[in-house]
């Protein structure tokens, strides 16, 4: 079981991992081992709260696809176990900022100082530009 709240936790069996050869730098290393580690997670067939769900497909992060799955790649240490434990993490991270509900806003007046402030500029302004009109003689 993979703990993500308190309150929620997923079974290990619906992340799906695969090992990929690593891209970049690194020798002989790179072309023969596969340490890269790509995590996938299908949305709609896991165990989460629908409520979760609907955040996850509503949230604006390149590791969503479209078609409501979860991919993180992850290729930053050249050991397997260690990409495999920050990818882990990276998605807990990602289902730990679903779980918080967000603040409702607050609807707010601008301050009659600022107002004030605000006019001043645009009278300012548009002295300005009126002296930089070239007179008419008629």
């Amino acid at each position: 079981m993979i703990r993500i709240t308190s309150e929620l936790e997923l079974s290990a069996d619906e992340l799906s991992w695969q090992f990929i050869r690593a891209s970049g730098p690194g020798g002989q290393h790179v072309n023969k081992v596969s340490t890269a580690v790509l995590l996938q997670f299908d949305i709609a067939l896991s165990s989460l709260p629908d409520l979760y769900k609907s955040r996850l497909a509503n949230l604006a992060d390149h590791r969503i696809t479209a078609s409501g799955k979860i991919i993180i790649k992850c290729q930053q240490t050249r050991s397997q176990e260690q990409n495999r434990e920050l990818a882990l993490a990276q998605f807990i991270a990602l289902l730990q900022s679903v779980t918080k509900t967000p603040k409702k806003r607050l609807a707010t007046k601008p301050s009659y100082s600022s107002q004030l402030k605000r006019l001043q500029s645009k009278k300012l302004q548009s002295e300005t530009k009126s002296l930089r009109r070239q007179k008419r003689f008629d």
